[in-house]
């Protein structure tokens, strides 16, 4: 599996981007999330989602690991493809999808082209009780954790704290102090939230 591709950015377009890493080209489907994050820069690093069927290998690039664990979730749900769930991360911000999903909110995810009535119910019977249980209620966003925060939350949970209460801390780490960027600064003062 490929986790991320890292490089320069050789063609940039709203629907997929290339990207070099030492001399080889990797074709990467997006969202329009992540174009938005990367439009204005000439490299970077991209997670990504490597899907296999019978008749291609697609790779779906994501700016964000938030962004990258909405898409799997999403595509967990019955009836709901890959190109579905990266129209649905076009339509609208990551946050949005998980906050329409945990208020039950079916005409805003009616509101994405391809999400009919019944699809958009059962993404909202199927995945609410499993954002509920990450604590992923209106007031928290996802994308508020920066990538070092993403680290340092994946971080305490290898230390065996539940993925919610990490966040938790951590998201109060960020907010209490800002100008905290450096990994283990972050890991130390999450833990004393704890």
């Amino acid at each position: 599996m490929i986790a991320f591709v890292r490089g320069n950015f050789v063609q940039k377009q709203p629907a997929r981007v290339v990207v070099d890493v030492n001399g080889v080209g990797y074709d990467l489907q997006i969202s329009l999330h992540t174009y938005s994050s990367i439009v204005n820069k000439e490299s970077g690093q991209l997670f990504t989602y490597l899907h296999i069927t019978e008749n291609a290998h697609t790779l779906f690039g994501f700016a964000e690991m938030t962004e990258k664990d909405l898409f799997l979730q999403l595509i967990s749900v019955s009836g709901v493809g890959t190109s579905t769930a990266r129209m649905m991360l076009c339509g609208m911000k990551p946050e949005e999808i998980t906050r329409a999903i945990v208020q039950g909110n079916t005409k805003q995810l009616e509101s994405i082209k391809g999400i009919g009535r019944k699809s958009a119910e059962r993404l909202i019977v199927e995945l609410r009780d499993k954002f509920g249980k990450q604590n992923l209620d209106t007031s928290f966003s996802t994308t508020t954790i920066n990538s070092v925060g993403v680290d340092a939350a994946n971080a305490l949970v290898s230390l065996g704290i539940a993925k919610a209460n990490a966040e938790q801390a951590v998201q109060k780490v960020i907010i209490a102090n800002p100008e905290i960027i450096e990994l283990q600064e972050l890991i130390k003062q999450a833990l004393k939230n704890l």
